[in-house]
């Protein structure tokens, strides 16, 4: 039986965000509203401002150290700091004992009062196949870390939606394909999307293309001068059903997207961020390339005749192998394991 509250914390990128969302609706299921703690400087607002599944939600003031100067570095672990006492002010006031990280700058006040905090325990979820900063130096303070990477996690499964598994085929015939750059968008993919446009159309193809809010007039006005009608929006929670009307994807491979599109059965060209940390959008990818369940193409290599020559070949066998490539329990077991471990 769970005694006190539990904190789930973390976010910034869509990434993240997800998976903190598969494991509210878990704990709403088995009747437990969690505290969500998270940054203004980031998405977490957007997506869970006034959610009904939660006890409360704390939006703090913090921001990255990656990639900051010297001087940047220290204010933000400063904020980061005066924020963490803040965060163990509401741990005292909610009696909370669990904190459940699924990683981001946002994650970093309260995972560290978790740490410090007498008798509040901590569980860490690594989305990504080289583990972030933050969750490298908290790694070794957490009852458990949950990775769908890690050889000797508990849970392996990564926590996805069941929308994704619900909209699920298996893929037999070539109709239809999907452009996603992540939340945010891509310009690369989308520039790519724009110029190999009109070799999908001759060959009788539909297209659906993500395009990020940032670059949605643009990518439109170029479907429009090209006389191409494609389903382009910016962003959209309805994302399993444009991913089941698609026969093949070319994504990003940020982890919760690439394990959506395996849970979906859909076969998939990556084409990895190029400056992500650590470059782990491309260690992401290769840990599926290797079982022969994806493409792989680095964004300079990405061109015409690699998509045309991959969409020739019978993409059925990926499609029927993806349905083993991960299970829709990952995130029941991981809550059942952190609300069971005493």
């Amino acid at each position: 039986m769970l005694r006190g509250s539990v904190v789930i914390t973390g976010g910034g990128t869509g990434g993240h965000l997800k998976v903190a969302d598969a494991l509210i609706d878990e704990l709403n299921k088995k009747g437990i509203k969690p505290i969500f703690i998270g940054s203004f400087n980031g998405q977490d607002k957007e997506w869970f401002e006034n959610d009904k599944r939660l006890r409360k939600t704390y939006f703090l003031d913090t921001r990255g150290v990656v990639n900051k100067n010297f001087f940047g570095k220290i204010k933000s672990l400063f904020q980061i700091f005066r924020k963490m006492l803040e965060c163990q002010d509401i741990f005292d006031k909610y009696d909370v004992k669990k904190v459940i990280s699924v990683g981001g700058f946002s994650a970093a006040p309260a995972t560290f009062a978790a740490i410090t905090t007498f008798g509040c325990k901590l569980y860490i979820h690594e989305q990504n196949s080289v583990m972030g900063k933050l969750n490298e130096i908290s790694a070794k303070f957490a009852r458990k870390v949950f990775s769908s990477f890690l050889e000797d996690s508990e849970v392996k499964d990564y926590p996805v939606s069941e929308e994704f598994f619900d909209n699920a085929r298996i893929r037999d015939e070539l109709k239809t394909i999907i452009f996603l750059g992540g939340s945010q968008g891509a310009k690369a993919i989308n520039d790519f999307a724009i110029k190999v446009a009109p070799k999908l159309k001759s060959f009788g193809l539909n297209i659906i293309h993500q395009t990020g809010k940032a670059d949605f007039e643009r990518v439109s006005k170029e479907y429009e001068k090209l006389g191409i009608q494609a389903d382009v929006f910016a962003f959209s929670k309805n994302i399993p059903q444009k991913m089941s009307e698609a026969d093949f994807a070319v994504s990003r491979a940020g982890a919760s997207t690439m394990w959506e599109l395996c849970a979906n059965s859909l076969p998939t060209l990556f084409v990895p961020f190029p400056y992500a940390a650590k470059d782990h959008q491309y260690t992401n990818a290769k840990f599926l390339e290797e079982k022969g369940l994806c493409y792989l193409s680095r964004e300079k290599d990405l061109n015409e005749q690699l998509l045309i020559d991959i969409l020739k070949k019978d993409n059925y066998n990926i499609s029927k192998n993806l349905v083993d490539s991960i299970n829709c329990n990952g995130a029941e077991s991981i809550i059942d394991y952190i609300l069971e471990d005493e």
